[in-house]
């Protein structure tokens, strides 16, 4: 069973920053693409931002030129550096790991609190 363990969630100011990190219990970590993915009440989950095994990223237009996702695979672990927080940013955010090839492999973290508000 893979775990994650995900952390960097609060409560920030608009305008301000925060990071996430989401470390995965995975052996072939670096064989996955890893994706951030939040909630807000109400809303579906959307994608934030995805990087591939290969490095590719790809983002959702709300976000572009604010976040960035990056991957340490020696750590297992991706994080999302989120700059000019807006309070539309405020959602649960989800770690989602999948497997490059054997894509119905699919793993989810518990989610984090993200929550813009002055």
């Amino acid at each position: 069973q893979v775990q994650f363990v995900e952390s960097g969630g609060g409560l920030v100011q608009p305008g301000g920053s925060l990071r996430l990190s989401c470390a995965a219990s995975i052996i072939t970590f670096s064989i996955y693409t890893m994706g951030w993915y939040r909630q807000a009440p109400g809303k579906q989950r959307e994608l934030v931002a995805a990087i591939t095994a290969g490095g590719s990223k790809n983002y959702a237009d709300s976000v572009k030129g604010r976040f960035t996702i990056s991957r340490d695979n020696a750590k297992n672990t991706v994080y999302l550096q989120m700059n000019s927080l807006r309070p539309e940013d405020t959602a649960v955010y989800y770690c989602k790991a999948q497997h490059a090839t054997a894509t119905r492999l699919v793993y989810w973290g518990q989610g984090t609190q993200v929550t813009v508000s002055s």
